[in-house]
């Protein structure tokens, strides 16, 4: 069973680790310089230039693996997606929700300007980490002595973004686990809050900072919810790239950033509801496995496979040259460097699907609101 799998992860791996080296030395030659010059232009480019690699992740999920997205939210809110810049909020489920996130980013015609707030130790992860970094992630290192001016500059900055972009931040803090839960409700009971079921209380600090700096020129915050159906088996990157498919319901409802309240406890407040009503919300799934009847359509484009299929066509066109030409198979020396190569890159691949793992990520406080700076980075933390 080891063996198939690597059988196909690592062809896999090589594709993408290949192909995401080119796309970050793109970016890189575009950051020193383009960027210098115009950072507007810089923006444009490098918005093309990383939507390839997600991309890439994106063929993942939709043609690889066929994980089915379920997006239920009104018609309006569809058809505002993509052309807006918004705070986007979520509960942390599985280990692929930030790809999910991508998904519908690809789909509403803004994935290589989705950003999120991350832990710093993210943007290391060879390739992807890398990317996030050209592209403007903001990493924090969970000290407020440290993070509070790169929090902040980094918000303000996104005032002149030249497209629409999505702003993810857990405000849970860490993704959800049994274990993590227990600590919640116990936190919960202790202090007379309402005791979740479904989601960790979120820590609020991260928000009230994000929407004083968003509100003036961010119209919406997108308050999502994910789901796993009963009949469906959690999502893994795992999962993914054996091709073994599952099923994810999106709940997605639009907030006026204007009608938010102007003060920040009265907006710390407004989160804490926002996941005492997701918690409901999550609960309604569990017993009808649906969240309605606003199911919007989002079947899959063919722009990620197209993009995997070229990538893939001049990956082997690039290896067979090379063989060629340096009679690597042919030689001691040669074969020794291949299989150097193929197991350098089935340790990157285990080291991505070991950072993605719930499991790994780091355990919730017992007290949310005595962590050290308050603020949420997302995405496998």
């Amino acid at each position: 069973m080891a063996i198939a799998a690597a059988l196909v992860i690592v062809p896999l791996g090589v594709l993408f680790f290949v192909s995401g080296l080119v796309i970050n030395f793109i970016q890189a030659v575009c950051f020193l310089l383009i960027r210098p010059l115009s950072k507007k232009t810089y923006r444009r480019i490098n918005r093309e230039v990383a939507g390839l690699l997600w991309l890439e992740l994106v063929w993942l999920i939709d043609w690889w693996a066929g994980v089915k997205i379920e997006l239920y939210t009104d018609s309006e809110t569809f058809k505002l997606m993509g052309k807006e810049h918004a705070l986007v909020i979520c509960n942390h489920k599985s280990d692929i929700d930030w790809l999910v996130g991508w998904v519908l980013a690809e789909r509403s015609g803004c994935l290589g300007s989705s950003l999120a707030v991350m832990k710093k130790s993210s943007k290391f992860l060879p390739v992807i980490g890398w990317s996030m970094w050209f592209s403007e992630y903001l990493f924090l290192e969970r000290s407020w002595a440290k993070d509070e001016s790169t929090l902040k500059s980094g918000l303000q900055g996104l005032r002149d973004f030249p497209r629409p972009f999505w702003l993810a931040l857990f405000v849970e803090g860490t993704r959800f686990t049994q274990a993590k839960l227990l600590a919640a409700q116990e936190y919960a009971s202790s202090a007379g809050l309402p005791v979740p079921r479904n989601v960790l209380i979120p820590r609020t600090k991260g928000f009230v900072t994000a929407v004083s700096h968003l509100r003036s020129f961010a119209p919406a915050i997108y308050d999502v919810t994910v789901a796993i159906p009963k009949t469906s088996p959690a999502p893994t990157m795992l999962r993914l790239f054996k091709g073994q498919s599952s099923v994810v319901h999106v709940h997605l409802k639009r907030h006026l950033m204007k009608d938010l309240p102007e003060t920040d406890e009265a907006v710390a407040q407004w989160c804490k509801d926002a996941f005492v009503a997701k918690d409901k919300l999550l609960d309604k799934h569990i017993a009808e496995d649906s969240f309605g009847e606003q199911l919007q359509d989002t079947a899959r484009p063919v722009k990620s496979l197209l993009v995997v299929c070229s990538w893939a066509i001049l990956l082997i066109l690039g290896t067979l040259k090379v063989i060629q030409r340096y009679s690597l198979l042919s030689s001691r020396k040669g074969a020794a460097l291949s299989a150097i190569a193929l197991a350098v890159v089935t340790i990157l691949m285990q080291i991505l699907i070991q950072f993605s793992q719930s499991e790994r990520s780091t355990p919730a406080k017992v007290a949310p609101s005595k962590s050290r700076n308050g603020v949420e980075p997302s995405s496998r933390n």
